[in-house]
């Protein structure tokens, strides 16, 4: 078992790379990850093709085994040790990674929705893209270093 990050897009370089590669490094102690960045569909406004590309993309790289979590505005909302306790119980039920996924301005596809095992929510605050790679990943960082008996998260 893995844990894997597809976001659509590059990572801007700078303060937003910086702090992705910091907790990407401290998540690193506790399990496996990998974060692959997507070639991002470039269109003028937001369409099925778009969110269809952008799936074919992402399927091309999931496990029939693999249990895939889009992050969406409507998803799950959890508190810190309550994504923490469901990383962990969704862990114990896999054959395959658990894979997050962090789409672009398009949205996800019906197609990509209807593959999907489950659904996240950051937050209801809107973030940009560059931000939630960043989050993400100290939301992740906190949530494996809870389940380790770690200090970092505060009560």
């Amino acid at each position: 078992m893995a844990l894997k990050v597809l976001c659509l897009g590059n990572t801007e370089k700078g303060l937003y790379s910086q702090l992705l590669d910091e907790y990407l490094k401290r998540l690193s102690k506790y399990t496996s990850v990998t974060w692959d960045e997507l070639p991002q569909i470039k269109q003028k406004k937001a369409n099925n093709r778009a969110q269809d590309l952008e799936a074919d993309q992402i399927l091309k790289r999931i496990k029939t085994g693999d249990f895939l979590c889009l992050l969406d505005e409507n998803g799950k909302e959890f508190s810190s040790r309550k994504f923490s306790k469901w990383i962990s119980d969704t862990e114990r039920q896999l054959s395959g990674d658990l894979v997050f996924v962090i789409g672009s301005a398009y949205g996800f596809s019906d197609q990509l929705k209807s593959r999907a095992n489950f659904s996240v929510s950051l937050s209801k605050l809107t973030f940009n893209h560059q931000m939630v790679r960043g989050i993400l990943a100290e939301q992740l960082y906190r949530a494996y270093n809870i389940m380790n008996g770690g200090n970092y998260h505060n009560d």
